[in-house]
């Protein structure tokens, strides 16, 4: 007798896994820290306050940007499933 075995589910979870905790790394660690990085740059490269109070602007909107893509992602993609789920399609001649 033959016991058959799915391996896919365990490699599945292991990307999902992998991709959920990069994620995390990208978002909580790796754009701040480039954004700390970027200004700090342009202030030594700089040595003048007025590009480094817009380096320090720049990288406050991308972080920003970056945190908040979670959830505008997640109602726009709300929006449009909800825009196109069946209940609006009319049926007629094509």
């Amino acid at each position: 007798m033959h016991d058959t075995v799915t391996l896919a589910n365990d490699w599945i979870s292991v990307g999902t896994g992998f991709g959920t905790d990069l994620k995390g790394l990208i978002f909580n660690v790796a754009i701040p820290v480039l954004c700390g990085l970027f200004v700090v740059v342009v202030g030594f490269k700089t040595k003048a306050p007025g590009p480094t109070i817009m380096a320090v602007i720049f990288a406050g909107i991308v972080w920003g940007l970056a945190a908040s893509m979670g959830t505008t992602l997640k109602s726009t993609t709300t929006d449009t499933i909800t825009h196109y789920d069946g209940s609006t399609v009319r049926t007629g001649d094509q």
